[in-house]
């Protein structure tokens, strides 16, 4: 019954897919952001779970040259719906249709396409009403009241949960070697890391690798996508909504049956996730527009990890301690009972 669990994100993504239309086939503009792929501002609550702890970096800690340098907040003394007219009506808006249905304009691309910006600022305005509401503070009281050493060991746990996920999409990428890795990191975590509590696979060496379906069909060739915040999930592309209905049959909390356990499971994640981020709400609460803040941050580095599935394992870069947020960290019904 895992389809019938996937069946609102499918009709979600279709939905946007259906609303984005087919626009003059061009390039999408250029985002001057300089992020460095390595690391990301967040959105709240759910935010894309994609940074190491404590991670922000000098060139995102500037607000001001975040803000000037996006593309979508107006300029002093220019007029706010001419400036938003002009970037929703951008080229470049084909790059969903041509990767789903055919065409030769799939090349990637690092700029932030955000035709859909009025509806997302108003989404994100929602998330960072629940963020400060409920997300912040019970990560706030989480990180004083639970040891240093009993969190690393809920991150290491629910980073071992997503094992499955990573060394399918890998399969699916073509990269044997590194599903090869994957499983005996998993196989060395669960057992002698006791369930994954302990990350002793990291200490012999074994890389770590996070993989989502959004990256494998990235990694396929679908290299650009519009950019849309989702309720609760945060920062997304279409072609991420549909990575999420990919996600959900590989879940190992998801196939819990037990409600409480899994809901519990899943709030635990979520605290977690959010205790993650911490150390970088002060960047995002001094950014003039902390919405491009966090869309350009996070796109740059969503591209980063699609162009580094796709070099040769010599040449890749280091993997992010985290991935995207998880399906399987939404409390959603088990429509089956």
């Amino acid at each position: 019954m895992n389809v019938v669990r996937a069946f609102p994100l499918i009709v979600l993504a279709t939905a946007l897919t259906a609303c984005a239309g087919k626009p003059a086939r061009s390039d999408a503009p250029a985002a001057s952001t300089v992020v460095p792929a390595s690391s990301a501002a967040e959105a709240p609550v759910t935010a894309d779970t994609s940074m190491a702890e404590a991670t922000p970096v000098t060139p995102v800690a500037a607000p001001p040259a975040a803000a000037a340098a996006s593309p979508a907040p107006p300029v002093a003394g220019a007029d706010t719906d001419a400036a938003r007219t002009a970037a929703a009506t951008a080229p470049g808006g084909d790059d969903d249709f041509d990767a789903l249905y055919g065409g030769t304009n799939n090349t990637g691309s690092a700029a932030a396409y955000d035709p859909w910006e009025p509806f997302n600022r108003k989404v994100h305005r929602f998330n960072n009403a629940v963020d400060r509401g409920i997300a912040r503070p019970l990560a706030t009281a989480y990180t004083h009241v639970v040891p240093r050493f009993a969190r690393t060991g809920v991150s290491n746990f629910f980073s071992n949960l997503r094992a499955p996920v990573t060394i399918t999409n890998q399969l699916l990428q073509g990269r044997g070697a590194d599903a090869w890795d994957s499983l005996g990191r998993f196989l060395m975590n669960s057992t002698l890391g006791i369930g994954g509590l302990f990350d002793p696979a990291s200490k012999a060496m074994v890389p770590r690798r996070n993989e989502d379906f959004g990256q494998t069909l990235g990694a396929w060739g679908w290299r650009r996508s519009r950019y849309v915040e989702l309720p609760f999930f945060g920062p997304r592309t279409v072609r991420d909504v549909f990575g999420l209905a990919g996600d959900i049959p590989l879940s190992p909390i998801r196939r819990i049956e037990e409600d409480k356990l899994r809901i519990g499971l899943q709030g635990l994640q979520l605290v977690d996730t959010r205790a993650q981020l911490l150390a970088i709400d002060d960047l995002r609460d001094t950014a003039v527009d902390e919405y491009s803040l966090v869309r350009d941050a996070w796109m740059q580095r969503r591209n980063y990890q699609i162009e580094n599935d796709l070099r040769s394992k010599r040449d890749r870069g280091h993997d992010d301690a985290n991935s995207p947020i998880p399906v399987d960290a939404m409390p959603m019904p088990q429509w089956t009972h």
